[in-house]
């Protein structure tokens, strides 16, 4: 058999191996009724929704975890259930949150439904909220992130059984560079064809609960100027926010954005509409409170972590200072102000502030992070521990968080526990001018010379002139020899 017919003879297998998935895995989509390919189960997305939401809520754009409010939280929930009522999947569980970021946004996993601080302060009205709600509820019901994973898992597929047929080829590189970008941009973000369906889903939901439709509009006018305010709070232009890129990339222009929508608004069978359509003032009066912290953020405290960002503590902690003066009440502004100490060097003040953040909220992670990092620096390893495993229960891959908890594992000779938290922070940090140097002596440690080895050639590789590079040398020789 010549080369050129194994390959042809290869790759009909795959495409016929890709056939007999997409007759296996087809499912019928809860919005259209119509089947598509689905390799990723009910079950399956409700548990990725479980484990991928802390994370979210943590990191994500802006962070900042749940913002709390049990009066806010009860009435917004109250009407993100009437929502997912109406849905077309309200069999899912569905957890709603406020996430405490400036950052203008929504989003939402199976499981779960989440708005930040910025957004949910910008919007006028409930049938603003309903509308961006269920638009991220209909990213839910027609299933997009399922979708997104099934094409990704394909895509993985197809990609590994061209790169075995194009092996030892010249193309291979070519090949293999190809697949990666296309993996890349099918899970970037929402397709444009995605993010009109949930409009139209939004829109549905709105509708039939008796909002005005004409919310979607509006909403969507006040996200652009939330978008304007908070660029301008930390000195950015939204051509110069990673975010902003992103979400214009699916997102067109918002006076083609709104065109859409009118047409979805006109399209879209009405139904009696209940009171003026909006309960604009009960909604006005619920969202009172986070207005006004949101607007001590957006002035205060995003300018100090814009300033800690470029190293101009002194300006931070002007601004910070400010923030707690108008609000002393939020763990957030005591936990950067501690954050602001470290980067000065002074970390018994700092251990004060981190200490103050958790007294109004035992469970803000920077603060439990902050602690960890101080009780490190002091070689207080056992209390290092202790905070920083509270941290990785909230947030389980906080890259900060894991390299403390497995350095002061490792400080004690704890090289089997110290793997389990510095190899994630390796897979997120990899070019750590230390790390694996530090991981190969774990590995050596416990008996597993080949993953150690591996590690020194790693740290070679990122830093081979250091001292963790002439370390990593030395072992990797004498591993060799045996």
């Amino acid at each position: 058999m010549t080369r050129t017919s194994y390959v042809k003879d290869l790759l009909c297998l795959i495409l016929l191996s890709v056939l007999v998935i997409a007759g296996s895995g087809c499912a019928i989509n809860p919005v259209t009724g119509q089947q598509e390919l689905m390799l990723v189960s009910e079950s399956q997305e409700i548990q990725l929704g479980k484990e991928l939401y802390p994370n979210a809520l943590w990191s994500g754009e802006g962070g900042g975890g749940e913002y709390k409010d049990p009066a806010l939280k009860s009435y917004l929930t109250s009407v993100v259930t009437n929502i997912h009522r109406v849905s077309h999947r309200p069999n899912l569980p569905v957890d709603f949150a406020v996430q405490n970021s400036s950052v203008p946004n929504a989003w939402a996993i199976p499981g779960h439904v989440v708005i930040t601080r910025g957004l949910l302060s910008a919007i006028d009205n409930e049938a603003e909220f309903v509308y961006v709600m269920g638009h991220e509820i209909g990213h839910v019901s027609a299933r997009h992130s399922a979708k997104q994973m099934t094409y990704g898992m394909v895509g993985q597929f197809l990609l590994a059984g061209v790169a075995i047929a194009m092996s030892d080829s010249e193309y291979s590189d070519a090949a293999l560079a190809l697949g990666s970008a296309g993996a890349g941009l099918i899970l970037a973000r929402f397709s444009r064809s995605d993010e009109l369906e949930a409009d139209r889903l939004g829109v549905s939901y709105m509708t039939i609960l008796g909002y005005d439709p004409r919310g979607a509009l509006s909403a969507h006018r006040n996200l652009e100027k939330a978008s304007d305010q908070y660029a301008r709070s930390i000195g950015q232009s939204k051509q110069e926010s990673s975010f902003f890129s992103e979400l214009l990339a699916s997102h067109p222009r918002t006076s083609i954005r709104l065109e859409e929508i009118q047409k979805i608004i006109d399209e879209t069978p009405r139904t009696v509409i209940s009171g003026d359509g909006t309960a604009r003032q009960r909604f006005q009066g619920a969202v009172a409170n986070i207005r006004r912290t949101n607007t001590i953020y957006l002035n205060y405290y995003d300018r100090a972590t814009r300033s800690l960002e470029k190293n101009n503590t002194q300006e931070a902690m002007t601004y910070i200072r400010q923030a707690i003066a108008q609000d002393p009440g939020q763990a957030p502004f005591y936990a950067l102000y501690g954050n602001i100490l470290i980067k000065q060097n002074n970390l018994p003040e700092a251990e004060r502030y981190f200490t103050k953040a958790l007294s109004i909220d035992g469970n803000y992670q920077p603060a439990l992070l902050g602690m960890g990092a101080i009780k490190y620096a002091g070689n207080r390893y056992a209390e290092s521990v202790q905070y920083l495993h509270r941290s990785l229960k909230l947030f389980p891959q906080d890259p900060a968080s894991n390299y403390f908890a497995g350095m002061s594992y490792y400080k004690t000779g704890y090289y089997k526990y110290a793997l389990i938290y510095l190899k994630p922070f390796s897979d997120a940090v990899p070019k750590h001018p230390r790390i694996h140097a530090v991981l190969g002596q774990c590995y050596e440690q416990v008996g597993d010379y080949q993953s150690a080895y591996n590690q020194y050639g790693m740290q070679l590789q990122v830093s081979p002139n250091s001292e963790a590079g002439k370390l990593a040398r030395t072992r990797a020789q004498a591993l060799k020899m045996k």
